[in-house]
């Protein structure tokens, strides 16, 4: 019978993370990851100083540093006269080792983190394996049953079970957990364009009508994110890709010369934007982190750095338990209990983004209801110093920033 201590469903940041911090703290822990690789393409890149810190603490930071990567401190908006890009977060101006976003791919960082924790005798990661159920024991998650790439079939025990593996989590079909939906306004277009060096930098909005742009700045090109109604990607396609440029050069001027390099709507992916939660992310044996629990809109960018957040506090609360074999309801209800808050307030604001901001924009309306309003509300935040910094800091750290547990602490070298 195959046993392990911790068993980590899904190898992206959160699950990773959570399974260095184990290991490195003597708990024998299996992750178990359905691809071959971690090469997905429009996943999110960014790195924020919450997550630098933390690969700081780790003793990471000189690895992490030598990635290639563009280091972005501003986030620019089109909200001035005409349309005009406005700084509304200077993540620059902030204090600190880490005033930036590292914009690195997520492969990469995967790669690091797994080799890292590859160095330790007491982790174990299985790649082109997926988790197809949960094993259950009076009433107790006691492992899981999975499913390799050339068929065969096992299942691995395990003291607690952490479902990491996002928003089509195994953990979400149990009906014990209650999955908790909030309507969201639009969908997501990914894709890329080619970027120049007299461009802007940072991470840059675009505004035309009823068209909403995010671009992100890569170095030689631009991450582009280009928000549509909820539901309407087969009516915006079959419009046609002249139609898609000619809004996508009314939304962001400086790029249109370049939006016709898109050769087909194969360049163009779909992400079908949820925001949810569950009431409980546990039960006897289990415990959801990250999107699996709480899956983000893309406003603000920082589902990672939450879902790292997550997994940082998972490690702290159940290093111990772990490592004892003692592991309770008890100690899995904390951090639920820890991290439930930041993301209720993460997920309240970007419901106010949604209310407030897309969905009026889409619809061709006003954001925050009139012309005055949305002027003086702009104009707070950009003249005001503190409260430029607002945005800043929540962009850099969220609502409440985690430490690991010492025994996972290296210094760097």
């Amino acid at each position: 019978m195959e046993r392990t201590g911790c068993c980590v469903v899904g190898g992206g940041p959160a699950g990773m993370v959570l399974a260095l911090l184990l290991a490195r703290a003597g708990v024998e822990v299996t992750v178990l990851e359905k691809h071959g690789d971690f090469l997905r393409d429009f996943r999110g890149d960014t790195v924020h100083p919450s997550t630098l810190s933390l690969l700081d603490a780790i003793g990471l930071a000189d690895r992490f540093a030598a990635l290639p990567q563009r280091r972005v401190t501003s986030v620019q908006l089109p909200i001035g006269p005409d349309r005009s890009l406005v700084t509304v977060g200077n993540i620059g101006a902030l204090h600190g080792k880490y005033n930036y976003i590292a914009m690195v791919p997520q492969w990469d960082l995967l790669d690091l983190l797994a080799d890292e924790a590859g160095r330790e005798p007491s982790f174990t990661l299985r790649m082109n394996t997926e988790a197809t159920s949960f094993i259950t024991e009076r009433g107790r998650v006691t492992g899981v049953r999975y499913r390799t790439a050339d068929g065969a079939v096992g299942e691995l025990r395990a003291t607690l079970t952490v479902a990491c593996d996002g928003r089509g989590s195994l953990a979400r079909d149990l009906p014990e957990l209650g999955l908790e939906g909030f309507p969201c306004p639009m969908d997501a277009w990914w894709f890329r364009l080619p970027r120049r060096e007299d461009d802007p930098s940072g991470l840059v909005g675009g505004l035309g009508d009823r068209f909403f742009t995010a671009l992100i700045d890569r170095g030689d090109y631009w991450q582009c994110a280009a928000l549509i109604p909820k539901g309407t990607d087969v009516q915006r396609r079959a419009e046609g890709l002249e139609r898609f440029n000619a809004r996508f050069a009314e939304a962001a001027p400086w790029l249109a010369d370049r939006a016709h390099s898109l050769a087909s709507w194969d360049d163009v992916k779909l992400l079908d934007v949820r925001l949810d939660r569950l009431r409980r992310w546990h039960r006897p044996g289990l415990l959801c982190i990250g999107d699996a629990a709480h899956a983000m809109s893309p406003v603000f960018g920082i589902g990672i750095n939450l879902a790292v957040q997550d997994a940082v506090a998972a490690a702290r609360h159940l290093v111990r338990p772990l490592r004892e074999g003692t592991v309770g309801l008890r100690d899995v209800r904390r951090v639920q209990y820890r991290r439930l808050p930041t993301t209720v307030a993460t997920q309240s604001l970007q419901r106010l983004a949604h209310t407030q901001v897309i969905e009026p924009l889409l619809a061709g309306r006003v954001a925050f209801g009139n012309p005055r309003r949305a002027a003086r509300l702009t104009g707070l935040v950009t003249e005001s110093r503190w409260l430029n910094r607002l945005p800043a800091y929540f962009l850099a750290y969220g609502a409440l920033r985690e430490r690991p547990p010492k025994e996972s602490l290296r210094t760097s070298g």
